[in-house]
């Protein structure tokens, strides 16, 4: 039996973590998609039988969107389920592993770098929501403030950009190692 070294199960507890980070946010993104179709449906229902819609669900629903898309970018990384094209992939990994591998760290590092980009982009919009108390939605009708959904981008994309980085470390130890 092999004894695993401190680094090993650090990084093991490291990868463990962001694992169940990523799959609570991917919960809380499902859970929000039920409450929204609930809400969305419960609209429908007011607005076409009763005459009376509920108000700011497309405003919501709107910002709903974006921030649950973002609550799961980080599971779909980690579980390997983010679109992409794979044709080049899946042919050069039938010539090279090895290349295979170095084109899945490059993919993974450029995830990375996108999502942190994204992440800086929103930081400023979002101080300034925080500072000015931003808010959508009309005055003295409906209103939301924009600060948890601004918020809710910016630890998407870390945690993406975290994903990726996981990713990436796990291709390049398929580079380290011998193939058959």
């Amino acid at each position: 039996m092999k004894a695993t070294t401190q680094p090993e199960q650090q990084r093991s507890a490291l990868a463990k973590t962001l694992h169940w980070t990523a799959a609570a946010l991917s919960m809380i993104g499902t859970i929000w998609i039920a409450l929204l179709m609930f809400v969305i449906v419960a609209d429908v229902l007011g607005r076409n039988f009763f005459n009376s819609p509920i108000t700011g669900v497309a405003e919501v629903a709107a910002r709903s969107v974006v921030a649950i898309a973002f609550l799961q970018i980080s599971a779909a990384v980690l579980n390997g389920r983010m679109t992409r094209s794979d044709m080049l992939v899946r042919v050069l990994s039938h010539f090279s592993p090895r290349a295979t591998a170095v084109l899945e760290v490059l993919f993974a590092l450029v995830g990375a770098a996108v999502f942190l980009a994204i992440a800086y982009a929103v930081w400023p919009d979002t101080v300034r929501a925080y500072n000015t108390n931003e808010y959508f939605g009309v005055r003295g009708v409906f209103t939301v403030p924009t600060l948890p959904f601004r918020a809710i981008i910016i630890i998407g994309a870390v945690f993406a950009a975290l994903a990726y980085l996981a990713v990436a470390i796990q291709h390049m130890r398929q580079i380290g190692t011998p193939q058959p």
